[in-house]
């Protein structure tokens, strides 16, 4: 569902302004009825990051032979419905019907490098880019048209791909005004854009084209992709971190597998090529069992794995201090302590990694589902020691997930095979065990926090401590990013941590507290980690808004009411409203308890509060979730179905990561390599969910891919507290964990 801000009378009248017709203003054919024209008006804000290098009109979009658009983005596919949100927006501009735009996606040297797909920043940036583009481009067809039709600029209708003079039958298309040639005109402010009140396209909501495609089965992901003479390859993994090859059976290996066409041994890195796929893993199979490796190297045990991060932790840094927190707490109320952990979580993808890769003895083509399509041709070029210019990737949906998946580590395997056997297809293809032993999981995390309460309940002081590993290794100039690269002959070791200020992201509260100080204090863990979906907020809006309710109870206060009591920003107090509006009519029965939490995204970015419904069974500890609400800011909405889409999305899997999942391992590698391992929320367990979108038009966009994922976990735990009065602290909440804290308590009394 969508509110406007206000439910006023009054201001429901002066927004109905927003709301449009979805048929066109404009007669399928130009000549038989003129057009109302959209107005127009003048943008003069900054322009998108991913402007910084692609400045002109035609890094953006192209106007085909046939007048419709092509749209280019250097985004990638993960499911979010990015293609659709920007055809949207170029059509808007463009005012051209949906179907007369296409969008082409992340493919080296034909869009934008734009980066990493990530961080909720697509819509901010790829979208916004391309609507500037396409005012930009509007404006200048205008301009030709009226030079080669001899009137001025006010004199032409524009529509659909077609420019028509008011005065006279004189029209050209697109294709005839530019003859060839695309518009190169660098985009500057200020750009005429279209009023947002009459806005066909964007703010509604447009189902993505792709869906269609996936419910039929047909052949959508890279997974399914298939190229005439391909040939199936498969990586022999070290059994564990570390491990080096010693000795391996290449002659047996060719005796006991038909239809090996060749086998690569470069220094630990062995991979197998095949006519066909099981021929593959057969030999990998056989590989496996007759090979050599050196001792992997050790984990701690899991249980002190909490003791071993702040052992090995750096000195902490203070990333942000504000008045004098020891001296607010002496003087406040008694200080209230609290430790809450995270362990390490897998991106559990649905579909294994893929990567195919062809080199035809002067490019390298690669098709991958990696998420920064440009970074990993860097990471490519320095560890192939090959011109970047000579790797060609196009970006290809697969089956995954938000963050630095597997996807580039296939992508890696693939184009080192097909570099040892040129002018085929090599199409590798990961097996479960490898994708969910060398993952780059989201680190495993703990932020203690210490607060205080002045004489009228209100909080004076706040200290949070974070342990976090870093948040970001993707591939990058650097070939360590790529796990095949550290075990070539000369290996390639990563030369940096990576990303370390995503761990403590969003650990200070978006709250007014006079005194608050915030430590990061840095680890490099036993695992393998990288960016997941929403970095170290997860974690700490878990903390953070557990620990607001504990704050609440302890001062005798409604926990939203007393989250109000420290807020003034109106769009975040209207979110809070909003998600109290949605359960105001809830009534909580036997062993039922509703939870809520709040978060901005980063502080500086969309608004979120989020309600959940459980139950827990006192008998046995098990926690069923009934119900999810969701209230969200994304400031201006371009696709109101993708954005409930993502909100829906995240709140599963944010549930999933908070009731189930968690990396295991013993002292020699990692144990959860399957789905019985690791388990996720299954279809059953999933809870009916309701979003509620606040539109407000005039606000800068936000994207919403990693906004509900922190505030679902803290609802969740508040939840399981309301209905049972045990507080977990260390994810996920189990019911062996509520069972066994229940009779701490017991025994406490």
């Amino acid at each position: 569902m969508i509110e406007s801000p206000s439910q006023s009378r009054r201001k429901f009248l002066k927004d109905l302004g927003y709301i449009s017709i979805g048929f066109s203003l404009f007669s399928s054919c130009l000549g038989e009825e003129d057009p109302i024209m959209a107005a127009r008006v003048d943008y003069e804000g900054g322009l998108p990051g991913s402007m910084r290098q692609a400045k002109t009109v035609n890094a953006w979009l192209e106007v085909l032979e046939d007048g419709n658009i092509r749209v280019l983005s250097g985004k990638v596919e993960l499911g979010q419905g990015i293609g659709m949100a920007i055809r949207q927006v170029a059509a808007e501009e463009l005012d051209m019907d949906l179907d007369r735009v296409e969008v082409k996606l992340a493919e080296t040297g034909v869009t934008p490098n734009e980066g990493y797909t990530g961080a909720s920043a697509s819509i901010q940036n790829s979208a916004m880019s391309v609507r500037y583009a396409a005012a930009t481009a509007r404006r200048e067809l205008l301009k030709l048209a009226s030079e080669k039709l001899n009137t001025t600029v006010d004199d032409l209708w524009l529509y659909n791909g077609i420019v028509k003079a008011k005065t006279g039958n004189k029209s050209l298309t697109f294709a005839a005004i530019l003859e060839g040639v695309q518009i190169e005109k660098e985009v500057t402010t200020p750009i005429q854009i279209k009023n947002k009140k009459e806005h066909r396209y964007v703010g509604k909501a447009v189902p993505r084209m792709d869906i269609e495609k996936m419910v039929r089965a047909e052949a959508t992901y890279i997974q399914d992709l298939r190229f005439p003479g391909m040939v199936h390859a498969r990586v022999l993994r070290p059994p564990g971190y570390g491990s080096k090859l010693l000795h391996i059976d290449e002659n047996g290996v060719k005796e006991q597998v038909a239809g090996l066409l060749k086998m690569i041994v470069d220094g630990s890195f062995v991979g197998v090529i095949a006519q066909r796929e099981y021929q593959a893993v057969k030999a990998e199979r056989y590989l496996k069992d007759h090979s050599e490796w050196s001792a992997s190297l050790p984990f701690p045990a899991s249980e002190d794995l909490y003791m071993h991060i702040k052992k090995i932790a750096n000195t902490p840094e203070t990333v942000r201090n504000e008045g004098d927190v020891d001296a607010a707490a002496a003087v406040g109320a008694g200080t209230i302590k609290a430790c809450f952990t995270k362990p390490y979580i897998m991106h559990g993808s649905m579909g294994p990694a893929c990567g195919i890769a062809m080199y035809d003895g002067d490019i390298l083509h690669i098709w991958s589902h990696s998420q920064g399509i440009y970074p990993l041709r860097d990471a490519l070029s320095s560890m192939l020691d090959m011109d970047s210019n000579k790797i060609h990737i196009v970006g290809v949906p697969g089956a995954g997930c938000y963050g630095h998946s597997t996807a580039d580590d296939a992508a890696t395997d693939a184009a080192i095979l097909a570099m040892e056997y040129p002018e085929k297809h090599v199409r590798v293809q990961w097996s479960r065990h490898d994708e969910q032993s060398w993952d780059p999981y989201g680190p495993a995390m703990i932020t203690e926090i210490e607060a205080s309460l002045d004489e009228k309940g209100r909080i004076n002081s706040w200290k949070s401590d974070v342990w976090t590993d870093s948040h970001s290794t993707r591939p990058n100039k650097d070939a360590g990013t790529l796990l095949a690269a550290r075990y070539l002959e000369t290996p390639f070791l990563m030369r940096s941590r990576g990303y370390l200020a995503g761990g403590y992201r969003n650990a200070d509260p978006y709250y007014n507290i006079p005194n608050l100080k915030l430590n990061a204090h840095y680890y490099e863990g036993p695992l393998r980690v990288s960016s997941l979906r929403s970095l170290g907020s997860f974690a700490n809006i878990f903390a953070v808004e557990s620990f607001m309710d504990e704050l609440a109870e302890r001062a005798g206060k409604h926990p939203l009411e007393f989250r109000l009591a420290h807020i003034d920003d109106e769009r975040a107090i209207a979110v809070i409203k909003k998600a109290m509006e949605l359960t105001a009519s809830q009534i909580s029965g036997e062993g039922e308890g509703i939870g809520h939490a709040f978060m901005r995204y980063k502080n500086t970015d969309a608004y979120t509060m989020v309600a959940a419904k459980v139950n827990v069974d006192k008998e046995n500890g098990i926690v069923r979730l009934i119900k999810l609400w969701a209230a969200v800011d994304v400031g201006e909405v371009i696709n109101l179905d993708g954005i409930v889409n993502q909100i829906e999305g995240g709140m599963i899997q944010a549930a999933s990561w908070t009731l189930k999942e968690q990396v295991t391992f013993n002292s020699n590698g990692v144990t959860s390599t399957d789905w019985i391992k690791y388990p996720i929320l299954r279809y059953t367990e999933i809870p009916e969910i309701e979003v509620a979108i606040i539109d407000r038009p005039n606000e800068p966009v936000c994207g919403g891919g990693e906004v509900p994922m922190p505030p679902t976990g803290a609802a969740i735990a508040n939840a399981v507290y309301k209905a049972c009065g045990i507080r977990v602290y260390d994810l996920p909440i189990t019911a062996q964990k509520i069972m066994e804290a229940s009779i701490t308590s017991q025994y406490s009394k």
